[in-house]
């Protein structure tokens, strides 16, 4: 069913899908917690990402055809499996299980390409598009499981390369022959980031579950509540609206363009933000009357300003403007992040959530008509927000 064709709602089997995902996120979170350091920090992030393209591809994939007709329906199913199988390996990727994940991974990406193939019966230009993206699909996945047989510095490598090669990969072509059906897109995306903020609560309850009730226990995981809180506001308070607003202007390759940019490339940022702040999150749960070692309070303030900053970056790709209030957030993260480690824990936290605090104050009041009308249906031009007639923070 092409996605001009779609009803514009997540399906149930796209939801039963992603909580595979979910439980790959969570795994990513153990990784980093577990491992601390800059290598592991790079490490974590790798993973995230190639679970973060294989998520996106199934995106565009579900939004073009019907995940629930027929043959396709058991074919999902098989790819939550290999998922699975990915996730379950995620916190030995780079260990013994290297081999396992590049496989499974393997496995996902060549479902991918033929359901999309599939998805492409009668459409030439998406056909084109989808062959187009072959060479950098299959590329990828082999380095990722021929990772999987090396070790140390030329494993991570490999890994880098084969990203590198997915993420550019879909450059090639500038976005023509795609098709995408746009609320169903960004319901898709903003159930994600939903999902990533879900797995910064589970983080919290993990980690408060181990420890007795104390005070600065039950302080610092409502801290962590109100960050999340205030990541979810400063996404779904207007960001989003108008995000969909301009998808749904655009038309062809200026539409999928800015799909690609906005959802697959800068959403991606906010997730790997959102699972830095829950990594911080369960090591200051943990011990939060003392510092933050380097790493933890390195994922605390670039994770919460790296959410922030690809709102700016959104911003900026669809209006030509960055705004106020969110630039400002981030250079107050940026200011913190020297001397995070220097406080404790619970300190560190307190002062990011306030940053945050500010900022949705900031724009409530400041901005409050033009934040009204875009909450009640009604979105600025580019050239009003350029010119900040009409001001969204």
């Amino acid at each position: 069913m092409e996605a001009s064709a779609r009803v514009e709602r997540v399906t149930p089997l796209e939801l039963f899908f992603d909580l595979v995902f979910v439980f790959a996120i969570t795994q990513v979170t153990t990784l980093l917690s577990a491992d601390p350091t800059w290598g592991g920090l790079l490490r974590g992030l790798v993973v995230l990402a190639a679970l973060w393209w294989a998520w996106a591809a199934y995106a565009w994939l579900t939004n073009t055809l019907n995940p629930e007709e027929g043959l396709v329906r058991i074919a999902m199913f098989v790819v939550m499996g290999a998922m699975l199988v990915c996730a379950l390996a995620v916190p030995e990727a780079f260990g013994d299980h290297g081999v396992i994940f590049g496989v499974a991974y393997l496995v996902v990406r060549a479902m991918h390409i033929a359901l999309y193939a599939l998805a492409a019966r009668g459409d030439p230009d998406l056909l084109g598009a989808v062959l187009r993206m072959v060479p950098s699909s299959t590329i990828s996945g082999f380095l990722i499981l021929g990772a999987g047989f090396l070790e140390g510095k030329e494993r991570t490598t490999l890994w880098i390369l084969a990203l590198a090669i997915d993420y550019l990969g879909v450059l090639v072509g500038r976005g023509q022959g795609w098709r995408i059906s746009p609320g169903h897109f960004v319901e898709r995306h903003g159930l994600v980031v939903i999902i990533a903020i879900g797995e910064s609560i589970v983080a919290l309850g993990v980690s408060a579950s181990g420890s007795p009730l104390t005070a600065g226990v039950i302080t610092t995981a409502l801290v962590g509540m109100t960050i999340a809180v205030a990541l979810w506001w400063t996404y779904f308070d207007w960001l989003v609206i108008v995000l969909e607003h301009r998808l749904r202007e655009a038309t062809g390759t200026a539409q999928t363009t800015l799909a690609r940019d906005a959802f697959s490339y800068l959403h991606f940022v906010m997730v790997a933000g959102i699972v830095l702040f829950a990594m911080s999150l369960k090591k200051a749960l943990a011990h939060y009357d003392a510092h933050l070692a380097v790493v933890p309070a390195t994922a605390l303030c670039a994770g919460l300003g790296a959410y922030l900053l690809a709102h700016v970056l959104l911003r900026y790709r669809i209006s030509g403007t960055i705004g106020h209030g969110r630039p400002v957030a981030f250079a107050a993260l940026m200011v913190l992040w020297p001397f995070a480690d220097d406080m404790p824990a619970l300190g560190a936290m307190s002062i990011a959530a306030a940053i945050y605090v500010v900022l949705i104050a900031y724009e409530a009041i400041r901005y409050r008509e033009s934040r009204s009308f875009i909450r009640h249906g009604g979105v600025p031009t580019p050239e009003a927000m350029r010119a900040q007639r009409v001001r969204t923070g």
